[in-house]
């Protein structure tokens, strides 16, 4: 039986990873996982029922009875959780706000880890998070860490929410966004960082397609050979 090929693309908040991910998977024409979706929807969740956000054991068993679907369209993927299209819910402040959290205890991202290499078990695949070619496919062929400047990344993520009709401060998304790296980096449990083997590409300078042709050619050489 062929190998299937795996693409892991890490890095940090706004670095641009889901968008580029989509892209390259719908190119290739692999499938995309958006492993970031995975953790926003259990905080959505949880923010919704109320669950205490500082109890690992209390999140892993709403987790343990929550129903999480991506499901693959023109525009690469839509969210569901128990059958509702959150695709859009959990990109609001308030999950934003609280992911980083949930996603730090080790029981929820053991199960979360489970999912998502379930996922990626019958098809050639490009999926994206913060520690997908350190731990949950370490055997990928190609490994790839995003990064970009907190003040780059803050303009990223100011556009984005203006475009959802929202009206953030820029200061307090640089904050958020330097917040959310620290957090993420000093987790005990599967940290953010570069995989050993991982190419890294700054995309501060650099437009989406640029960052996308790096990519792809990355992919290319790596299956030809």
């Amino acid at each position: 039986m062929e190998r299937l090929f795996q693409i892991a693309i890490d890095g940090p908040a706004a670095a641009g990873k889901s968008t580029v991910a989509k892209i390259v998977a719908k190119t290739m024409g692999f499938v995309y996982i958006d492993t970031g979706a995975m953790y926003r929807s259990l905080t959505f969740k949880a923010l919704k029922k109320g669950t205490d956000l500082k109890s690992g054991l209390k999140l892993k068993r709403l987790l343990d009875d929550t129903e999480i679907v991506l499901k693959h369209n023109e525009d690469g993927q839509r969210v569901f959780v128990d059958g509702e299209d959150v695709s859009e819910r959990i990109r609001y402040p308030d999950v934003t706000a609280q992911v980083s959290l949930v996603s730090s205890f080790g029981e929820v991202r053991t199960e979360m880890v489970r999912r998502q290499r379930k996922l990626a078990e019958h098809s050639n695949v490009v999926m994206d998070g913060r520690d997908i070619g350190t731990h949950v496919l370490p055997g990928a062929q190609v490994k790839i860490f995003l990064k970009a400047s907190v003040e780059e990344r803050a303009n990223r993520r100011f556009k984005e929410e203006e475009q959802k009709g929202l009206h953030p401060s820029i200061q307090a998304l640089r904050e958020a966004i330097a917040l959310r790296d620290k957090k993420d980096m000093e987790r005990a449990v599967s940290p953010l960082v570069k995989s050993a083997d991982a190419i890294e590409l700054d995309t501060t300078s650099l437009s989406i397609d640029e960052v996308v042709d790096q990519i792809l050619k990355i992919a290319e050489e790596k299956i030809r050979h």
